[in-house]
């Protein structure tokens, strides 16, 4: 705290602002900020002309965090007296905390030139104002000498390694930088900061679970830090913890509500959590408050795309294609947006100005066979998707859908080769393995025919299709009976998705009158789908609802009761189908 010059007058005034110099030194001192910014806010009323009573004022300031106010006061003493060095340094590190960092970098320049050893001297506080000032300005390298030769003066400082490791992180000098984290936790375990930047690095290395660990940390420490909590929800999204990451993101939102970054991070975990309709609002507000934000723009389309509204994703696509027009997976989503409507023609324009971008990108190339075949374009959609297969092998859609244009074409060889190789790729993609049995059963290969189809039927419990082929390949075997039993399996089943068929249609519009209040009107169309299908436990569980609100709680615990055993049922493994594309 500077020491204010004895004064010649002994006005009670001149007197006054003395005493309450010396009073708010000696509470500053104390660490006490409050008396001491009583005492100096008089100083500066009493002496508005004495530089140290506004660089003392400017430093309490600084401490409470008041960056604003601290440089008013800070830039008058340095007017006052250019030559106070208390006050041109604590101005640099102020500056530096407003991001104002060409301006604190002129400060820090007029300390060395004033001061010769001021380098040396500066405390760890403003040699890290420093260096931050200096990497904001294009200048890390003279960043990192500043702290190292702060380090070597204070090596057990754990701010300066937290310092240093972010420098050295910026410059993806991830070793380096992870070291000087984890002194930092080393020599003080409750630095925020140090978790919360170790953590980060963590992130981008690659390390999501190391990262959740860190930023968990991180939060613990430091409850109110916005940018902490993204990370947070960041990290838990990358490694696969989306529920988690929605927790956080959302108790995040009930605090700042407003923070579109917070609606952001929440509006791409919803969308990578399969749930794009709740992301939807959030991602309009972003887009509102940052118009030109093509990746913002993008993901609004996507969310659109995915909701059904290809029409309405279109819009954004272009207007983020404006702003960013050589961006192979923009020009794809685009191009996906019009395959949805139906455009080929756009679509194909889009996803081969995306391969002029990137001429290797094989879901380009997969995209563009696919516009191709359904523009009935097979000689033109083959090459692409051998293509897609060639720069991806570990692709399961190209193989499967070659083998569809090959059995399609009548190129049973070729089908069966592709078709082989998707099914290897994704051995749970029924469709695959019903269309390789009927593959097998034209290439003469009856024993293969029912193994494959039998795979499909386990995967597809309830199409009949596997099934009729099944009797086919049978009947070829002279199995007659066989063939006999799996006919009359199909036709079961066709008469079950007809039911289903029928009490889908009584379900909507049971709903649909149930939304109107026409309670009695809608009991009658849910118990046509219970009738339809009594298996349907949706349809059980919605006229249990309609039941309630006609007040037959009886019969309405009873439709519940049915629906909660079938769907106990489903969810068993004897009885849960398995997953299929």
């Amino acid at each position: 705290m500077p020491e204010v010059p004895a004064p010649t007058a002994t006005s009670d005034r001149v007197k006054e602002a003395e005493d309450a110099f010396r009073a708010g030194s000696a509470a500053y001192l104390q660490n006490d900020l409050l008396s001491a910014h009583i005492q100096f806010a008089k100083v500066v009323k009493l002496a508005p002309e004495v530089a140290a009573g506004h660089s003392a004022f400017g430093t309490v300031l600084l401490a409470e965090g008041d960056l604003a106010y601290a440089a008013d006061q800070l830039e008058l003493a340095h007017r006052l007296a250019p030559q106070n060095s208390d006050a041109t340094l604590n101005l640099a590190i102020t500056y530096s905390q407003l991001h104002q960092y060409q301006k604190s970098v002129l400060m820090f320049q007029l300390l060395d030139r004033t001061k010769v050893d001021a380098t040396q001297a500066l405390t760890p506080q403003a040699s890290i104002a420093y260096a931050a000032a200096l990497a904001a300005t294009g200048e890390p390298a003279a960043a990192q000498k500043q702290l190292e030769a702060a380090l070597a003066g204070a090596p057990d400082s754990a701010a300066l390694h937290d310092s240093l490791g972010t420098i050295l992180a910026q410059q993806q000098n991830y070793t380096d930088a992870t070291a000087h984290f984890q002194r930092a936790i080393s020599l003080d375990p409750s630095l925020a900061s140090a978790h919360y930047h170790l953590g980060s690095v963590s992130l981008n290395q690659g390390n999501p679970a190391s990262a959740v660990s860190e930023l968990t940390k991180a939060n613990g420490l430091a409850k109110e830090n916005v940018e902490y909590v993204l990370q947070l929800g960041r990290a838990l999204r990358a490694n696969d913890q989306e529920e988690a990451a929605l927790t956080v993101l959302r108790q995040a939102l009930a605090v700042d509500p407003a923070s579109t970054d917070i609606q952001y991070e929440l509006a791409l975990t919803l969308q990578a959590n399969d749930n794009p309709r709740e992301a939807l609002p959030l991602f309009k507000q972003v887009v509102s408050a940052r118009p030109q934000d093509s990746a913002a723009l993008t993901n609004l389309g996507l969310a659109l795309v995915q909701t059904g509204d290809a029409k309405g994703a279109i819009v954004f696509y272009l207007r983020a294609l404006a702003l960013y027009a050589q961006n192979a997976t923009l020009l794809q989503d685009l191009g996906v947006a019009y395959l949805q409507q139906s455009d080929l023609d756009h679509a194909i324009e889009q996803f081969r100005a995306g391969l002029l971008v990137e001429p290797d990108n094989s879901h380009l190339h997969y995209d563009l066979g696919l516009a191709l075949k359904l523009k009935d374009n097979p000689t033109a959609a083959v090459p692409e998707f051998q293509r897609a297969e060639e720069l991806d092998p570990n692709l399961p859609d190209p193989p499967y859908t070659l083998g569809v244009l090959y059995l399609q074409l009548g190129r049973f060889a070729d089908s069966q080769v592709e078709l082989e190789k998707a099914t290897t790729l994704r051995p749970d993609n029924g469709d695959a393995w019903a269309l390789l049995g009927n593959v097998y059963k034209n290439n003469d290969d009856p024993q293969k025919a029912a193994a494959a189809i039998r795979r499909a039927i386990d995967l597809l419990p309830n199409q009949p299709s596997p099934h009729i082929s099944l009797a086919a390949v049978l009947s070829q075997q002279g199995d007659t009976e066989g063939a006999v039993a799996e006919r009359k399996k199909a036709a079961t089943l066709s008469r079950v998705a007809v039911s289903r068929q029928r009490a889908n249609f009584a379900l909507d519009s049971g709903k649909a009158l149930l939304k109107q209040g026409q309670i009695a009107e809608a009991i009658a169309q849910l118990q046509t789908a219970v009738d339809a299908d009594p298996n349907y436990s949706e349809a059980h569980s919605a006229l249990a609802e309609a039941l309630d609100r006609q007040g037959r709680s009886a019969d309405a615990a009873l439709e519940r009761q049915k629906a909660k055993k079938l769907i106990a049922n489903t969810a068993s493994p004897a009885d849960a189908p398995s997953a299929h594309p």
